[in-house]
């Protein structure tokens, strides 16, 4: 007991001695998109997370040109790194949706699955309903994607994965329209085979 007490007054004594600590603000689209982070295996309290954190790059202001993620030096650079950070972030959470839908997605119904088959057939409504988000987020990307490719023209420094998936999504090398389409047809076929199931099947 007395070596607890003396640990906490320890304690106590550091955090009097450091004085108030300011928090790091978060204000703007870039200070939310750094708190983006890809894990080796994403949970989904990781990808919920970083959803969170993406929507709101979404919806906020931009800082000063001055501390852009890349090299800015003109407003026409300015306007089309804006874009491609709309693009980029929308596509981050096309893939992040994906990635959650693929949790409760069921690839296979094996007969064996027959005593849980009400569990998964809500499991696989959820993948379907997190593989239809992503189509909003496709929507949008490919709108500032066309928008930043008018100003291709303004050279970027610093950006140029940013540049290549605007280039991947106006020449159609990259249509997550097909991607999404292919992965709700997977999701309606194991949905036709576990509905086909009857109780004689296990």
């Amino acid at each position: 007991m007395r070596t607890l007490r003396a640990a906490l007054g320890a304690l106590l004594f550091l955090i009097l001695l450091a004085g108030p600590l300011d928090a790091y603000a978060l204000i703007y689209a870039e200070d939310y998109y750094e708190l983006y982070h890809r894990h080796l295996n994403q949970s989904t309290d990781d990808i919920m997370e970083n959803i969170i954190w993406l929507e709101r790059a979404l919806s906020t202001d931009f800082r000063n040109p001055l501390y852009a993620l890349g090299r800015v030096e003109t407003a026409e650079q300015w306007a089309r790194y804006r874009a491609l950070f709309r693009m980029h972030v929308n596509l981050e959470l096309i893939k992040l949706y994906r990635t959650f839908g693929s949790k409760y997605q069921k690839v296979t119904a094996y007969f064996f699955n027959y005593p849980w088959k009400r569990q998964n057939l809500e499991s696989l409504d959820t993948a379907e309903t997190l593989y239809r988000q992503a189509y909003y987020y496709w929507s949008q990307a490919r709108q500032v994607a066309a928008e930043a490719w008018t100003m291709r023209s303004q050279r970027l420094e610093g950006l140029e994965a940013w540049v290549t998936e605007d280039f991947r999504i106006v020449t159609g090398a990259l249509d997550y329209q097909k991607i999404l389409d292919s992965d709700l047809r997977k999701i309606q076929k194991v949905r036709a085979d576990f509905q086909s199931m009857g109780a004689g099947t296990y």
